[in-house]
């Protein structure tokens, strides 16, 4: 008897599509005043400031010798290769190359390949080609009151399609995080909706949660003794999630969950929180957490077969608890991402 192939034709993204998406590559904050590199749908790509403190995102490869920029620096609106020092303006042209006789006399075909680049959010998102979509619009990042953490970036042996699919997993919550998340005693997963709208879809779940621990007192569902957590979705495709919690008062946490797919088989994924209550709290307790989290997810997720998620329905058991799958899977088809 054959074993199953462990990457079925339907269970791949569409690498083209994917490159008119906004996608993170790195924390606002790891951006300094030296380049740093980033991987994007198997590119290598440089990140950089320019004179105006603009990030800038640009092929990792020297027209010259493809030396990776990223080991260059940035001199007001150039950067410079570490190999040969030919420097490279922020639209990609080649402006000088120092082993000339005249440095500016720069041949035509010396320019590198630029791309889409923006901050917000605390990340730095970079869109290989013109972006289809806008990213989501979180008020509550831009609003007095909120306090952001950053948690991450957690790197997986694993395609970006399955990290997302785990962080809106319901149903393994309270056997991969029993006592942080989820309650053994309480494993049914709540009725739930799933409504799609163009490329974002909506839904919402009041679930169990379990107490908080007294290693990780993150959440604030100290009311009641058999606490419930009221979570708002928004899934943007193709890897984004926006998530709204409380606990029935007027305290309350936004999640951004982004998954950067740096190749067919990796994905980096960034987590930013805010939150409106627990302020006296360190950051290091919510980092910490989360740290845990991902790091029991990671150990399941990278044992999933195909590595990358089949996007035809037929190829996996789906139960009416996976309603945030499948509309995912059908609503990736439906909007050109994957292919068939």
């Amino acid at each position: 008897m054959s074993s199953p192939a462990t990457h079925s034709p339907s269970a791949r993204g569409n690498a083209e599509a994917l490159r008119n998406i906004w996608h993170p590559v790195a924390f606002v904050e790891t951006l300094g005043e030296a380049p740093i590199p980033a991987d994007l749908l198997g590119e290598p790509l440089v990140i950089w400031r320019d004179s105006t403190g603009t990030a800038k995102a640009m092929s990792d490869l020297c027209i010259h010798r493809g030396t990776a920029l990223s080991l260059g620096r940035v001199e007001g609106d150039e950067i410079i290769c570490a190999y040969h020092a030919w420097r490279f303006a922020s639209d990609g042209r080649c402006t000088a190359i120092p082993q000339l006789a005249d440095p500016t006399k720069v041949p035509a075909k010396a320019r590198i390949a630029t791309h889409h680049c923006q901050e917000r959010y605390g990340l730095i998102w970079v869109s290989l080609d013109e972006p289809r979509w806008d990213l989501p619009e979180i008020p509550e990042f831009e609003t007095d009151g909120w306090v952001l953490v950053n948690t991450g970036p957690y790197t997986w042996e694993s395609d970006a399609s399955r990290q997302l699919e785990n962080f809106t997993d319901f149903g393994h919550f309270p056997w991969v995080h029993p006592g942080l998340l989820g309650d053994p005693e309480r494993p049914v997963v709540p009725e739930h909706e799933v409504r799609t709208d163009g490329h974002v879809l909506h839904y919402e779940i009041i679930r169990p949660e379990a107490p908080n621990s007294d290693d990780f007192p993150v959440f604030n569902n100290e009311e009641t003794e058999v606490p419930t957590r009221r979570s708002r979705y928004e899934l943007h495709l193709p890897y984004t999630i926006a998530l709204r919690l409380g606990w029935g008062g007027d305290d309350g946490m936004v999640y951004l969950f982004a998954s950067q797919p740096c190749g067919p088989d990796t994905s980096r994924g960034y987590v930013v929180i805010g939150r409106n209550y627990n302020f006296e709290q360190p950051d290091s307790v919510l980092k910490d957490f989360e740290d845990v989290i991902f790091n029991q997810d990671q150990v399941v997720v990278e044992s999933q077969r195909p590595e990358r998620v089949p996007f035809d329905l037929a190829d996996e058991l789906h139960l009416k608890f996976d309603a945030v799958a499948v509309n995912y899977r059908r609503a990736m088809r439906a909007n050109g991402l994957t292919t068939d």
